[in-house]
This record gives structure tokens, sequence and C-alpha cells, in this order.
């Protein structure tokens, strides 16, 4: 008698619930390889922004301190000397104007003789298109007129949010200074020291501090 057998192959597969697991288990990792992506790519703009405003700030403390190291002050040649640093403040915060005569329209001495003399003012005014951000100007002309023009204001920087100067007249330092009321020989401070603080675009703060020795004084207190 013959024997029949049926052989009925089990069919291979993934049930719903493995399925659905999987899918579960896959947009697990998505999302915390997107966010692994996210955080660096916020960490790079936040270091190209810093480092952007780090240049920018070093910048401007290079330019202001080479202009107050060419301040004006000849016991030989007669000059007119202009120091005048004023303190101020903006948003809470100190934005103080400094008012400079230098020396020669690359601020700085001439081999044989003295140049021509500039009038150098810069200050702040609040940053219409970002509240709480400063602009920071600087205004020149020449020494033979009477009157600092405003016109030919340039922006240095439109993230200031602070600007302090203090003023060593060699025994203190000092809030404000006015050359105009200094006797002849001594209207100029032996070192200025500056505080200042920008913003990133990125919401943070960089803060930029030195203090500039001024050699046409040294010899005079």
């Amino acid at each position: 008698m013959t024997m029949r057998r049926n052989d009925h192959s089990a069919e291979s597969g993934f049930t719903l619930l493995e399925m659905m697991l999987a899918v579960a288990v896959l947009g697990i990792m998505l999302v915390m390889l997107a966010s692994s992506f996210h955080t660096v790519a916020a960490s790079k703009i936040h270091a190209e922004s810093a480092m952007y405003t780090d240049r920018a700030g070093r910048a401007v403390i290079w330019e202001l301190s080479n202009e107050i190291r060419s301040a004006v002050q000849t016991p030989i040649v007669p000059s007119r000397v202009a120091f005048i640093g004023q303190g101020h403040s903006q948003f809470g915060n100190t934005a103080d104007t400094l008012t400079i005569s230098t020396l020669a329209a690359t601020h700085g001495r001439a081999v044989s003789a003295y140049g021509a003399e500039n009038i150098v003012t810069w200050s702040s005014q609040p940053n219409r298109d970002h509240p709480g951000w400063l602009l920071l100007k600087r205004s020149q002309q020449s020494g033979l007129l009477d009157a600092v023009l405003t016109s030919n204001a340039i922006t240095l920087a439109p993230n200031l949010l602070s600007l302090h100067l203090r003023y060593f007249d060699g025994q203190e330092w000092l809030e404000s200074w006015d050359s105009s009321n200094m006797p002849p020989g001594r209207q100029l401070p032996v070192a200025v020291g500056i505080d200042m603080q920008m913003a990133t675009p990125t919401g943070g703060t960089l803060n930029f501090s030195t203090q500039v020795m001024i050699p046409m004084s040294e010899s005079q207190w």
C-alpha cells in the first residue's frame, strides 16, 4: 500500500509587528542623525561668527590704538592739541566718545618733519536695524578747520555693545579727559585704557581690552 505524504512548505516573511518595530528603530536612528548634523552645523556657524567678530574687533582696536599713539603734542613745532574723552551711555552700557588730533593722513609721524594734522572723532549711535547694538563711527577733518565734520563719518562696526575709555595722568586713571583744561606740554594722558564689547551674529559677545602708551606724552610728565 502506497503512503502519500503531503508537504506544506511554510512561507517565510515578516509579520506586521516586526515591520512596525523595524520602522520605529529606523525612525529613531534618523532622528539621532539629524540631531547630530544640526548640532555640528550650529557649532560651525557659531564658530565662524565668533571668528569674524574677533577679527573685526581686533581691527578696530588696532586702528584706535594707532590714532591714540599719534596724538599731537609738539614742544618744538606749534600744534593743535586736541584730546577730549567724554563718558556716555547707550542702552545702559558705556559708549564713550574720543576726539584726537593726529599727525598725517596715515596717522603716523613724518620722517623729516611733522605732517598735516587731522582731527579724528570716535563716537557711536544706535543701530536702527538691530535694537541694542550701536554703530561705531569715525569722522575726520583737517586740523586747519574749526569744527569736526560729521558728514564724512564712516561706520567701523555695526555691532558695538560698549566702549569704555580710561585715561592715566601718571598717577591715577580718570574717566574723562579734556586737553583744553590742561597746561601746555601736559595736555596728553600718559596712557589710555580701552575696553570694548561687540556682539556676534548668533547672539554672543566678545570682549577686547588693551592699554595704549602715548609716546609724545611720556617725556612731558
